[in-house]
């Protein structure tokens, strides 16, 4: 696995004319090579790391080629271009492929609930009294406005749910919602003041808190929290493919799903020492294995080990999705999701 930028990448695809994207027929029993894609190297992305490195797609008759696309909707567009065959992003994605026009399918889900619909608020807010969400709408800043909360950008993941929970508490317009940018920005700007709050991914939120200047106001792992916010499991995470894709070529498709599904059955079996033997230094030693670990641990709450997207499932995500605040146009469940991979994986592996 290997991270370009998405120009360079996009250049490289036309040049090869997207030979590599879906699959490469295998001679003399040599593995099938299959390009796939996920935003970047982290935690939430294991199953890619290990269906490859636990041979998992070896197993399978495959070699994956996974490219880090910076970021989500850069997966998306490139799958929706046919130049990586598979992905592994936000579930809102194959919708809003679906709704340009280009029919995409859900396969699997890797977790159950949305891991950067955390809220983190300033701790001197909350030190102050400020420890709700709604003393946080009430709250107002030195010039008088309405309190900022800061998502990665307006549109983005972070935002998407954010809104939802802001909403879910009758409060949303109560809040200034502004575009915070990365990791270095969105704490900056909540150590800084610049923000009141901000929607967080559990490393932010591990080194807000630990660093004095942020505390944790929405908290995705309280069950009860969550549940009364979103109804249960939301699939927020998932494989995606072009639908034409299993139509043109089914028993690729299904030696992926099995390779994926078996990887998430390893890491369910494994402790946190365990997966970062198998993982952490070689695919996120840019990181304090510290914070890795506590990543793997924060996931091992939420990674969605059985992979099934339910319809009682993608109801509590038609919630999220279907807004108007977000103009994507409803899908029915059986028109996005197909579960009939999985079903076969599970025969296999189980």
């Amino acid at each position: 696995m290997h991270r370009i930028g998405r120009r360079a990448f996009l250049m490289g695809c036309a040049a090869a004319g997207g030979m590599t994207a879906f699959a490469v027929s295998a001679k003399g029993g040599k593995p099938q090579p299959i390009t796939a894609s996920h935003a970047f190297n982290a935690t939430i992305y294991a199953a890619h790391m290990v269906a490859q490195e636990k041979g998992f797609m070896a197993k399978e008759g495959l070699t994956l080629h996974v490219i880090e696309a910076d970021g989500g909707a850069n997966v998306r567009r490139i799958l929706a271009a046919g130049q990586v065959g598979f992905a592994l992003g936000d579930s809102g994605y194959p919708l809003q492929i679906s709704n340009d026009g280009k029919p995409a399918k859900m396969l699997m889900a890797i977790d159950k609930r949305c891991s950067y619909a955390n809220i983190v608020i300033r701790k001197d807010l909350f030190d102050a009294g400020v420890d709700s969400i709604p003393k946080l709408a009430e709250h107002r800043r030195a010039d008088g406005g309405k309190p900022i909360i800061a998502a990665t950008g307006i549109g983005s993941g972070t935002w998407l749910y954010g809104t939802y929970v802001l909403q879910s508490f009758g409060v949303n317009e109560q809040f200034d919602w502004v575009a915070g940018g990365g990791a270095k920005t969105m704490l900056g700007g909540l150590k800084a003041g610049r923000f009141d709050a901000i929607m967080a991914v559990p490393a932010w939120y591990f080194n807000a808190e630990e660093n004095g200047f942020g505390k944790l106001l929405y908290d995705v792992l309280d069950a009860d929290s969550w549940n009364r916010t979103f109804g249960g499991n939301v699939p927020t995470t998932v494989i995606y493919v072009l639908a034409k894709a299993i139509d043109e070529n089914p028993d690729l498709v299904q030696k992926y799903v099995n390779a994926m599904y078996a990887a998430t059955r390893w890491l369910e079996d494994q402790d946190v020492d365990g997966i970062y033997e198998a993982i952490g230094e070689k695919f996120m030693g840019r990181f304090k294995p510290e914070l890795v670990k506590a990543e793997i641990a924060y996931y091992q709450g939420i990674w969605h080990f059985e992979g099934a997207i339910t319809e009682a499932d993608f109801a509590n995500g038609r919630k999220v999705w279907f807004r108007q605040d977000t103009e994507m146009q409803p899908i029915d469940y059986g028109s996005v999701v197909d579960m009939r991979l999985l079903a076969e994986a599970k025969k296999k592996y189980d």
